[in-house]
């Protein structure tokens, strides 16, 4: 790799000229993506889809106001107990969002998830309803997954 001068608004800057492959970067590179990130993005929107403030979750979660809008940015990582205690205060298991975090990341990834049913329910279902259930979406009612953001 060489240097050439290159002038701009009088001011010379001296240009990289032949990068090589290596320094290139890849055109199929994935996006990092942290589990900070992912879970407080997903504990924003479940305190927005409420109409809540972090004024209010921060109070009924015992948690100061600053760290929970650090750990919404993904600035800090929360423990478990701070997790279940943000989890409770928002009325959502914490086993509900650590799933839509898993979703999420399977969507950012580009990993496809099968939303299937289990073959007991299926089968139940088929008898109860008179056709088989290969999803969720074929069962009244059911909450269908997040797919994307």
């Amino acid at each position: 790799m060489t240097k050439q001068p290159v002038s701009v608004n009088g001011v010379v800057r001296w240009k990289d000229v032949g990068q090589s492959a290596k320094t290139a970067p890849a055109p199929h590179e994935q996006k990092e993506i942290l589990l900070r990130h992912a879970i407080g993005e997903v504990l924003r929107d479940v305190r927005q889809r409420q109409g809540r403030t972090l004024r209010e979750v921060s109070h009924s979660a015992r948690v100061s106001l600053g760290y929970l809008s650090e750990v919404e940015r993904g600035q800090k990582e929360a423990s478990s107990e701070l997790l279940a205690s943000i989890c409770e205060a928002l009325d959502i298991s914490l086993s509900k969002m650590l799933r839509e975090v898993s979703d999420r990341m399977a969507v950012e990834e580009g990993i496809n998830v099968p939303d299937t049913v289990p073959t007991e329910f299926s089968e139940q279902f088929k008898r109860e309803y008179g056709i088989a259930a290969t999803s969720s979406k074929d069962i009244p009612g059911a909450e269908p997954l997040a797919q994307s953001r």
